[in-house]
């Protein structure tokens, strides 16, 4: 058993003084404000509840800032962007993503985020194509040793498009027949347990089809676990779904599917004023990916309608290009204040934009991840984040505007300790297994670079 004393903690109903938590078999045992701190307390400055990270491509992390020159065309978008994602995906053995999961989960966890879907389709070794199940040993491995809480996504990928039913050569690596993708998941399901859990997911409606998708939501909600699905990212999707369906893709999602709260739908970036009304009704979760969204060129999410009609939103770091969340909650912000030249968007709850973008963040990606409880509740994982309360960021701040320092401030973040599951994660800083990771990491990057 350990019990912190924090001189401020974020519980529920707002930021309080002086609390001791008790942690015991990772989990948080009680909680008492208004107290002194004892001997043997781990003392604190600020502390909060861990984010969910609830949309990560961890293998991406090795494409950071290697798609940023023009090409001869100079037409660089979204699916140019995605031959460079595929030759890459395509060198990615069990044993490089190891390491490239296991830095980007560290990266994570020094950030503030306590826990990850990891929306995984890499199902097969290129090493080892006939190996069964090495890809998912291999992102739970890096889970596992990062201490990273993971909610594993195995998601199903099988044509190259709406009237192409059968994979690119490229793609041909990680798409599956739909009895193959189930078996899968039905072997690695008694294998997620303590801090994993285990959702499903569908790519995108132009990857799977009708009937595929029908038998994935059915497995989700049979096994009450969370669903998840790109949707409505690029234009051009939004045009051939059109085309071969006769709707917009959230619309036609809506209309042949029970959408509920236990649905994550990635991006939805391009929706009607009908399709946002009707998303946000469902209680489904749509996740945020702002700094991805941005360095592909995706667009702008409709924030302020959707949150206005009761919509539920997360965040997660996609393609890694930045893992912080607070600068996807800043640039979530921002992208709405360019949109429409105001200030202060979303503060439909709270008149502190901060304060409100945390706690939808908060409550939206726990959703996402599968997760029961939310916050620092008694019961609840002990997933906490202890910021450094004479850092400068924090200097002169109140209750009131602590969050939107950590937000808007935008300079090096001043989280100190990460606990999960009542063990310390990140100390003084720094993750407990950042030199292991940092060499591998490289050495494994260095190898994919000579190989490709």
């Amino acid at each position: 058993m350990t019990v912190l004393f924090a001189r401020k903690a974020l519980l529920p109903g707002g930021w309080t003084d002086n609390v001791r938590l008790t942690v015991d078999a990772g989990r948080i045992a009680g909680i008492q404000p208004g107290e002194k701190p004892v001997d043997d307390d781990v003392r604190l400055g600020c502390v909060i509840p861990g984010l969910c990270n609830a949309h990560s491509h961890a293998f991406q992390r090795a494409l950071a800032g290697h798609t940023e020159q023009r090409s001869p065309a100079g037409r660089d978008n979204f699916w140019s962007w995605r031959e460079r994602m595929y030759e890459l995906a395509g060198h990615v053995s069990a044993d490089a993503l190891v390491a490239i999961a296991r830095q980007a989960y560290c990266e994570m966890l020094r950030a503030g985020y306590t826990s990850v879907a990891e929306f995984h389709y890499l199902h097969r070794d290129p090493t080892e194509p006939d190996a069964v199940d090495s890809m998912f040993n291999a992102v739970a491995r890096a889970a596992r040793e990062s201490g990273i809480r993971l909610t594993y996504v195995p998601v199903h990928y099988e044509r190259a498009g709406f009237e192409d039913p059968e994979p690119t050569s490229q793609q041909a690596m990680f798409a599956m027949p739909v009895e193959e993708y189930l078996q899968h998941v039905a072997r690695v399901a008694p294998l997620c347990t303590g801090a994993i859990n285990l959702g499903v997911g569908a790519h995108s409606l132009r990857a799977v089809s009708q009937d595929s998708l029908a038998q994935i939501a059915a497995y989700a909600g049979d096994s009450d676990i969370p669903m998840h699905i790109h949707i409505a990212e690029q234009q051009r999707e939004v045009e051939q779904c059109f085309s071969s369906y006769g709707r917009r893709p959230v619309r036609w999602l809506l209309e042949n599917f029970d959408v509920s709260e236990t649905w994550s739908l990635v991006h939805a970036t391009h929706m009607d004023v009908e399709e946002i009304a009707s998303l946000a009704q469902t209680g489904a979760v749509v996740v945020l990916c702002p700094s991805t969204e941005a360095n592909l060129g995706d667009g702008l999410f409709p924030l302020h309608d959707y949150l206005e009609n009761g919509g539920q939103i997360a965040i997660g770091s996609d393609s890694h290009i930045s893992i912080n969340p607070f600068e996807e909650l800043r640039w979530l912000e921002y992208g709405q204040r360019l949109a429409s030249q105001s200030r202060n968007v979303v503060s439909l709850r709270d008149s502190h934009v901060g304060s409100e973008l945390f706690t939808r963040a908060l409550e939206g990606g726990s959703r996402s991840c599968g997760q029961a409880t939310v916050g620092l509740v008694e019961g609840a994982p002990a997933d906490i984040v202890a910021l450094c309360d004479d850092d400068p960021m924090l200097a002169g701040h109140s209750d009131a505007s602590r969050l939107d320092a950590l937000v808007f401030s935008g300079y090096p973040l001043p989280v100190e300790r990460v606990m999960v599951d009542g063990i310390w994660r990140v100390v003084d800083a720094v993750h407990i297994d950042r030199d292991r990771s940092r060499v591998e990491f490289r050495e494994t990057l260095e190898m994919l670079g000579a190989n490709s």
